[in-house]
Protein backbone atom coordinates (compact mmCIF):
# COMPACT_ATOMS: atom_id res chain seq x y z
CA UNK A 1 0.00 0.00 0.00
CA UNK A 2 1.29 3.49 -0.87
CA UNK A 3 0.23 6.31 1.42
CA UNK A 4 1.34 9.72 2.64
CA UNK A 5 3.97 9.43 5.36
CA UNK A 6 3.40 10.83 8.83
CA UNK A 7 5.78 11.70 11.65
CA UNK A 8 5.06 8.25 13.12
CA UNK A 9 6.91 6.81 10.10
CA UNK A 10 10.16 8.75 10.66
CA UNK A 11 12.17 6.06 12.42
CA UNK A 12 11.20 3.41 9.86
CA UNK A 13 11.96 5.73 6.94
CA UNK A 14 15.33 6.75 8.39
CA UNK A 15 16.24 3.08 8.97
CA UNK A 16 15.34 1.96 5.45
CA UNK A 17 17.12 5.03 4.02
CA UNK A 18 20.27 4.10 5.95
CA UNK A 19 20.05 0.44 4.85
CA UNK A 20 19.63 1.39 1.20
CA UNK A 21 22.50 3.91 1.31
CA UNK A 22 24.78 1.41 3.02
CA UNK A 23 24.12 -1.00 0.16
CA UNK A 24 24.56 1.25 -2.85
CA UNK A 25 27.38 3.37 -1.40
CA UNK A 26 29.26 0.29 -0.09
CA UNK A 27 33.03 0.72 -0.43
CA UNK A 28 32.55 4.12 -2.09
CA UNK A 29 31.58 6.40 0.79
CA UNK A 30 32.78 5.95 4.39
CA UNK A 31 30.17 4.94 6.94
CA UNK A 32 30.75 8.27 8.71
CA UNK A 33 29.53 10.04 5.60
CA UNK A 34 25.93 9.09 6.36
CA UNK A 35 24.32 12.50 6.55
CA UNK A 36 23.59 13.73 10.03
CA UNK A 37 20.05 14.84 10.49
CA UNK A 38 18.42 12.21 8.29
CA UNK A 39 15.32 12.17 10.52
CA UNK A 40 15.22 15.96 10.58
CA UNK A 41 15.35 16.13 6.79
CA UNK A 42 12.57 13.60 6.40
CA UNK A 43 10.55 15.38 9.11
CA UNK A 44 10.79 18.69 7.22
CA UNK A 45 9.72 16.94 4.03
CA UNK A 46 6.74 15.28 5.74
CA UNK A 47 5.76 18.58 7.30
CA UNK A 48 5.79 20.55 4.05
CA UNK A 49 2.54 21.79 2.55
CA UNK A 50 1.30 19.26 0.00
CA UNK A 51 1.13 21.97 -2.65
CA UNK A 52 4.94 22.08 -2.33
CA UNK A 53 5.55 18.33 -2.37
CA UNK A 54 5.05 15.18 -0.37
CA UNK A 55 6.58 12.11 1.22
CA UNK A 56 4.99 8.82 0.26
CA UNK A 57 5.71 5.50 1.90
CA UNK A 58 5.19 1.92 0.87
CA UNK A 59 3.81 -0.34 3.55
CA UNK A 60 3.74 -4.15 3.45
CA UNK A 61 2.25 -6.18 6.27
CA UNK A 62 2.31 -3.14 8.53
CA UNK A 63 5.98 -2.35 7.88
CA UNK A 64 7.29 0.71 6.02
CA UNK A 65 9.58 -0.77 3.35
CA UNK A 66 10.03 2.18 1.00
CA UNK A 67 9.74 5.95 0.84
CA UNK A 68 9.82 8.67 -1.80
CA UNK A 69 9.98 12.42 -1.40
CA UNK A 70 9.38 15.07 -4.03
CA UNK A 71 9.17 18.85 -4.27
CA UNK A 72 6.98 20.92 -6.55
CA UNK A 73 8.21 24.30 -7.80
CA UNK A 74 7.23 26.44 -10.76
CA UNK A 75 5.38 23.63 -12.52
CA UNK A 76 8.23 21.14 -12.15
CA UNK A 77 8.82 18.24 -9.79
CA UNK A 78 12.08 17.19 -8.17
CA UNK A 79 12.26 13.61 -6.96
CA UNK A 80 14.55 14.18 -3.99
CA UNK A 81 14.53 10.69 -2.46
CA UNK A 82 13.34 7.22 -3.44
CA UNK A 83 14.53 4.37 -1.26
CA UNK A 84 13.42 0.78 -0.78
CA UNK A 85 14.80 -1.39 1.98
CA UNK A 86 17.21 -3.86 0.31
CA UNK A 87 15.28 -6.82 1.77
CA UNK A 88 12.36 -5.72 -0.44
CA UNK A 89 14.18 -5.01 -3.69
CA UNK A 90 12.80 -6.52 -6.91
CA UNK A 91 9.29 -6.86 -5.50
CA UNK A 92 7.67 -3.86 -7.21
CA UNK A 93 7.91 -1.50 -4.23
CA UNK A 94 10.03 1.08 -6.05
CA UNK A 95 7.78 0.94 -9.11
CA UNK A 96 4.68 1.43 -6.95
CA UNK A 97 6.29 4.47 -5.27
CA UNK A 98 7.40 5.87 -8.62
CA UNK A 99 3.93 5.40 -10.11
CA UNK A 100 2.34 7.16 -7.14
CA UNK A 101 4.74 10.11 -7.57
CA UNK A 102 3.99 10.37 -11.30
CA UNK A 103 0.25 10.25 -10.60
CA UNK A 104 0.60 13.08 -8.07
CA UNK A 105 2.63 15.10 -10.58
CA UNK A 106 -0.02 14.56 -13.25
CA UNK A 107 -2.73 15.80 -10.86
CA UNK A 108 -0.60 18.88 -10.14
CA UNK A 109 -0.17 19.59 -13.86
CA UNK A 110 3.57 18.91 -13.79
CA UNK A 111 5.13 18.28 -17.21
CA UNK A 112 8.79 17.79 -16.23
CA UNK A 113 10.49 16.08 -13.30
CA UNK A 114 14.16 15.98 -12.36
CA UNK A 115 16.36 13.96 -10.03
CA UNK A 116 19.99 13.25 -9.20
CA UNK A 117 21.19 9.65 -9.03
CA UNK A 118 24.54 8.56 -7.60
CA UNK A 119 26.65 7.71 -10.66
CA UNK A 120 27.90 4.40 -9.21
CA UNK A 121 24.40 3.23 -8.30
CA UNK A 122 23.92 1.12 -11.43
CA UNK A 123 20.80 -0.52 -10.03
CA UNK A 124 19.03 2.83 -9.50
CA UNK A 125 20.18 4.15 -12.87
CA UNK A 126 18.66 1.10 -14.59
CA UNK A 127 15.44 1.52 -12.56
CA UNK A 128 15.05 5.13 -13.64
CA UNK A 129 15.87 4.33 -17.28
CA UNK A 130 13.12 1.66 -17.28
CA UNK A 131 10.71 4.31 -16.03
CA UNK A 132 11.52 6.82 -18.76
CA UNK A 133 14.14 9.02 -17.10
CA UNK A 134 16.85 10.31 -19.44
CA UNK A 135 20.04 12.35 -18.92
CA UNK A 136 19.22 16.03 -18.46
CA UNK A 137 21.02 17.83 -21.29
CA UNK A 138 20.83 21.15 -19.44
CA UNK A 139 22.47 19.88 -16.24
CA UNK A 140 24.45 16.68 -16.89
CA UNK A 141 25.99 16.36 -13.39
CA UNK A 142 25.29 17.32 -9.81
CA UNK A 143 28.64 16.57 -8.16
CA UNK A 144 28.83 12.76 -7.78
CA UNK A 145 25.31 12.42 -9.16
CA UNK A 146 23.97 12.31 -12.70
CA UNK A 147 21.04 14.59 -13.44
CA UNK A 148 18.06 12.89 -15.04
CA UNK A 149 14.84 14.31 -16.46
CA UNK A 150 11.42 12.78 -17.03
CA UNK A 151 8.76 14.13 -19.33
CA UNK A 152 5.68 13.39 -17.24
CA UNK A 153 3.15 11.55 -19.40
CA UNK A 154 -0.39 12.76 -19.77
CA UNK A 155 -2.75 11.10 -17.32
CA UNK A 156 -4.75 8.18 -18.68
CA UNK A 157 -7.78 9.38 -20.60
CA UNK A 158 -6.42 12.89 -21.09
Amino acid sequence: MIRHATVRDLDAIAALHAAARATYYRRRVPEAAEPAGTCEGWARAIDRDRTEGAVLCAELDGLVVGAASYRLRAGQASLTQLHVHPAHWSRGVGTALHTACVTAWQRAGVRTARLGVYEHNVRARAFYARHGWRPDPGIPRLGTHLALRLTVPDPPGA
